[in-house]
């Protein structure tokens, strides 16, 4: 799933591409692609038919569309753009052939390129939101800032995490504790703090979560420099290119593979449904209770 510098590559592609045009129609096809809008496909088109796009924002891992009457007419709701496991948000000349899993496509009233969402496994998708005072839409309020946001005080969440009797990577995951961070970059800044994932985050020391934190702001602002992290073709910006950074991954999936820093074999557990990858020497596992 796109984690904060992937969905931050696409946000600045749409802010390239589709900020400030005036919506002339939607297409929307299928029954999956706006399920999480209940009033249905029908009220949504209407949402949104005539309004103006203002700024493409994002707050962790989450993506949406400012809209407007005017252009310069106040902002009051919002266009949320779920990725999913394999959503795809594509430029693409009118003339471009559709895709294959094409489940939405915008027209602009200045004639110029579309915005397609693309979806291979239709776990994304399409939703209406009003918004509150500070911007974020009110069906993503309780998503907490994440490490790029003004509103993120790595204090309050460096006591938030220290109180949490559970483990650091399940915390780190968390995103009503910190947005944006997901598997790769969680096992990545882990590996740089020589942290095991399953250390209990009340027994790390204050100045140990920290340094936690400041890995993974790093390591994704690392991979925004690539372009994201891409394994597959399902993962592409605006244009269709792809990231490079699984390039310079330390541990998430080079299981098998020496340590970077000593050597040791990269080793991989199971955890919560999916894979922890992890230095077996330089990130000592913890005790399991008997």
């Amino acid at each position: 799933m796109p984690e904060l510098p992937e969905v931050e590559v696409v946000r600045r592609g749409l802010a390239d591409h589709v900020a400030g045009r005036r919506i002339a129609s939607v297409e929307l096809r299928g029954t999956r692609v706006a399920r999480r809008h209940v009033a249905g496909h029908e009220d949504l088109i209407g949402l949104l038919t005539g309004r103006v796009i203002g700024r493409a924002r994002r707050r962790g891992k989450y993506l949406w569309l400012e809209l407007a009457d005017a252009a310069d007419g106040p902002v009051e709701d919002a266009l949320l753009l779920h990725l999913g496991m394999s959503g795809q948000l594509l430029v693409e000349v009118a003339a471009a052939p559709d895709e294959k899993h094409l489940h939405a496509r915008f027209r602009f009233d200045d004639s110029g390129p579309e915005l397609r969402f693309v979806d291979q496994r239709t776990f994304g998708g399409l939703a209406w939101s009003a918004t509150g005072a500070d911007g974020i839409p009110l069906t993503i309020a309780h998503i907490a800032p994440d490490p790029f946001e003004p509103a993120y005080d790595p204090n309050a969440v460096v006591r938030r995490i220290k109180a949490k009797d559970s483990e650091i990577k399940r915390v780190l995951l968390d995103q009503t504790v910190v947005s944006g961070i997901g598997n790769i970059y969680a096992d990545e800044a882990l590996w740089r703090a020589q942290v095991h994932g399953r250390r209990m985050a009340s027994t790390l020391t204050k100045p140990t979560i920290a340094r936690v934190l400041g890995h993974a702001r790093d390591v994704m602002t690392e991979a925004l420099g690539e372009g994201g992290t891409s394994f597959d073709a399902l993962y592409v910006n605006v244009n269709g290119a792809s990231g490079y950074f699984d390039r310079s991954l330390a541990a998430y999936g080079q299981v098998g593979r020496p340590c970077r820093r000593c050597g040791t074999l990269i080793m991989r557990e199971h955890f919560m449904n999916r894979s922890s990858f992890f230095c077996p020497r330089c990130q000592v596992a913890p005790r399991r209770p008997r």
